[in-house]
């Protein structure tokens, strides 16, 4: 199955000690990227070729960041 979803996402956004992070998915042809920042600095930015190991990718790094100490905000 495809999709036509073709905008930005923010997937998720964090925060500790009064500083934010969050990730983004930009879906793509032949590449999906997932970005991630700190503040406003871009700390990575990996390309997959489907949609479920850039998610599954995103899921790891926020649970990594919430076991840092780093809490969860809504989106």
């Amino acid at each position: 199955m495809s999709s036509t979803y073709s905008e930005p996402t923010v997937l998720w956004r964090v925060t500790r000690g009064g500083q934010t992070a969050h990730a983004t998915f930009l879906p793509g042809i032949p590449q999906n990227t997932l970005v991630w920042f700190v503040g406003e600095t871009l700390e990575r930015v990996e390309n997959y070729e489907d949609w479920d190991a850039a998610l599954m990718r995103a899921e790891l790094v926020r649970l990594d960041l919430l076991n840092d100490g780093w809490s969860e905000i809504e989106c």
